[in-house]
């Protein structure tokens, strides 16, 4: 057939693509939540988050990464031995890439013995000098007992030096978005432009858990024996709360007594931080306060699926007519009790879109609001491979544009 000898269904047929129209706005269905809420008899109210004994706090949902609740949260402070958080995480990256192993040898150097030994006044694992110990159980001792001696021989093994592995950590650091935060040694012993917040250390603690969480699974581990010597894990909450599984605590004179916890419960988990606190019972109860706070007035639930599509827009020049588009992973969101029906979302996806387009490629944005406030944005991308069609297809869909692009004029 000559497309060209039939003017009259070239009409008819753009006219028709033209009436349908391409989507330039797309709102999604309102989100519903799986499983779906029962409803509340009457408005819940909520209260302000806990007064507690801290210098810094932070309260964040672990599925959104959202801070629920803080107080100075990017005021840096001293992070003592919760510095040996990102000791872990830098570790871990380095098992993960293949670096370094589980079963390496490591030998202990006499700067992990003076500087984090047991003729020191910090923690401890009581590292032997020129003893060979196993990865493994330096992460252990470093993470149960919260060994200084471990975690520089940790550093000097993964990086060559405790110096060089410093400016890992800060790479790592920049990496994760902590922008308050520099490192000077893996310890968290007192040193000068050594310093963190409740907020990073928060986003730091989140991307533990979610990145390498069989390492994080050792800081639930009670107890510890080293060298004949068994010592407990610091984190007291752990026997007060069988929910709570991490993470670490710390404490010198400058930074006080800290607390970095998590707990889950059900399908919610959240973080708190605390951050100079008076003593070790205060940053226990001031974590275990905010904790409870967090999941007795805030619920997560999750709006859209990632294998469900939001939107099949017109799709130009390609094999197909249309490009299901989806979100990467499952969209979650954490709102105050009783403020579900706050929420909206909306989507922003170009007029027209052209083949070729590659699966996961992004096509547009999911934006979620709560009472007006953006709290959210997601990309919305392609679920499939969309290539070009064949040529007749091209051509075809290049006359039916024109007259589309006419009709707007």
């Amino acid at each position: 057939m000559n497309l060209f000898r039939h003017p009259l269904h070239i009409l008819a047929a753009a006219a028709l693509v033209f009436g349908a129209g391409a989507i330039a706005q797309q709102t999604p269905p309102k989100p519903v939540p799986n499983p779906a809420p029962a409803p509340a008899a009457t408005q819940v109210p909520v209260p302000p988050p806990p007064d507690v004994d801290a210098k810094a706090w932070v309260l964040m949902d672990y599925a959104t990464g959202q801070i629920l609740a803080s107080k100075n949260p990017d005021e840096r402070v001293v992070p003592a031995s919760i510095t040996k958080v990102m000791t872990d995480y830098v570790v871990s990256a380095q098992l993960v890439a293949g670096k370094i192993h589980l079963t390496d040898p490591v030998m202990i150097s006499e700067h992990a013995w003076r500087a984090g030994g047991a003729g020191t006044d910090g923690s401890t694992s009581f590292l032997k000098l020129n003893s060979q110990v196993p990865l493994k159980d330096l992460l252990y001792g470093m993470i149960i007992q919260s060994g200084n001696d471990s975690a520089i021989a940790l550093a000097e093994h993964t990086a060559g030096s405790e110096e060089t592995f410093a400016n890992l950590m800060n790479a790592y650091a920049k990496q994760l978005g902590m922008v308050n935060t520099h490192f000077v040694n893996a310890s968290g012993y007192p040193a000068d432009n050594h310093y963190s917040s409740a907020h990073d250390i928060a986003i730091l603690s989140r991307a533990l858990i979610h990145d390498y969480p069989d390492d994080y699974a050792i800081s639930a581990i009670k107890e510890f024996t080293w060298n004949g010597i068994k010592q407990g894990n610091r984190n007291t909450l752990l026997w007060r709360d069988p929910s709570v599984d991490g993470i670490k605590t710390g404490h010198t004179a400058e930074a006080g007594f800290c607390l970095a916890a998590s707990a889950k419960r059900g399908e919610s988990r959240m973080i708190a931080i605390v951050m100079g606190s008076s003593n070790e019972k205060a940053r226990a109860d001031a974590a275990m306060a905010l904790l409870n706070y967090g999941f007795r007035f805030f619920e997560t639930h999750k709006l859209y699926e990632v294998s469900k599509p939001l939107a099949t827009p017109r799709l130009w020049k390609g094999e197909e007519d249309q490009l299901p588009l989806g979100v990467q992973q499952d969209v979650l969101v954490t709102v105050k009790t009783g403020d579900y029906d706050k929420l909206k979302a909306t989507m922003d996806i170009p007029s027209t879109l052209i083949a070729p387009y590659k699966k996961g490629q992004q096509v547009g944005t999911l934006h979620i609001t709560e009472d007006g406030q953006s709290i959210m944005d997601v990309p919305l991308v392609a679920m499939n491979d969309a290539p070009q069609g064949g040529f007749f297809k091209r051509l075809w869909d290049s006359i039916l544009l024109w007259f589309h692009g006419s009709g707007k004029k």
